[in-house]
């Protein structure tokens, strides 16, 4: 059973509120790895009941340094860039005209993973850091602000699938009226931090 997650007031993200990527209610997002993808880490995020959110396109832009986010309109939301001369694995993200750019911070753990995200909430101005916190040896992290939940991540057991295919589904429960793309994001940044291990 997902946990229940309190709504943000005002809305919480990096990017201007908007109803494509941000919601009233209580979402889960299914983020599927396309199998067999001749891109390779390609997303496409969408909630459990089929609709769609974003899409993150992996190699298109080059290969594991850089993942572009689209709207399903195709406009482009942010590109995440990996921080290659970073000690602890870390992530920027950038939208087209820098106005929305949000860090992704990795630190070191000897078990599990431990990250801060920082972004200026484009609601209110004010400066948020998020941490995040989880052992993707045990396919789970949290997300959380203040010690306030955000959003619960659970990667799905392998199935037949996945086992050829060697790609992953991830589903995240994720309070209302949080920036959806922005979460997406922050499961690939767990993913490629911990597959990097």
């Amino acid at each position: 059973m997902a946990p229940h997650l309190a709504p943000f007031q005002p809305p919480l993200g990096p990017q201007p509120a908007n109803a494509h990527i941000y919601s009233p209610h209580q979402v889960t997002l299914q983020m599927k790895e396309k199998v067999f993808s001749l891109s390779g880490d390609d997303f496409t995020i969408r909630t459990v009941d089929g609709l769609d959110v974003c899409t993150c396109h992996g190699k298109m832009v080059s290969a594991r340094d850089r993942k572009k986010f689209t709207d399903m309109a195709g406009n482009d939301l942010f590109t995440l860039k990996n921080k290659m001369l970073s000690i602890s694995k870390s992530f920027h993200g950038e939208s087209p005209h820098g106005q929305h750019d949000f860090e992704v911070k990795g630190h070191f753990k000897l078990i599990g993973s431990h990250s801060t995200v920082t972004f200026k909430n484009a609601a209110d101005g004010v400066q948020v850091e998020l941490e995040v916190k989880g052992d993707w040896m045990d396919r789970s992290a949290e997300i959380s602000y203040g010690g306030r939940p955000v959003a619960a991540i659970q990667r799905s057991y392998f199935n037949v699938r996945e086992i050829w295919g060697d790609k992953q589904t991830y589903f995240v429960v994720v309070a209302p009226n949080v920036d959806l793309s922005l979460i997406a994001g922050l499961c690939i940044c767990l993913d490629e931090k911990e597959n990097e291990k």
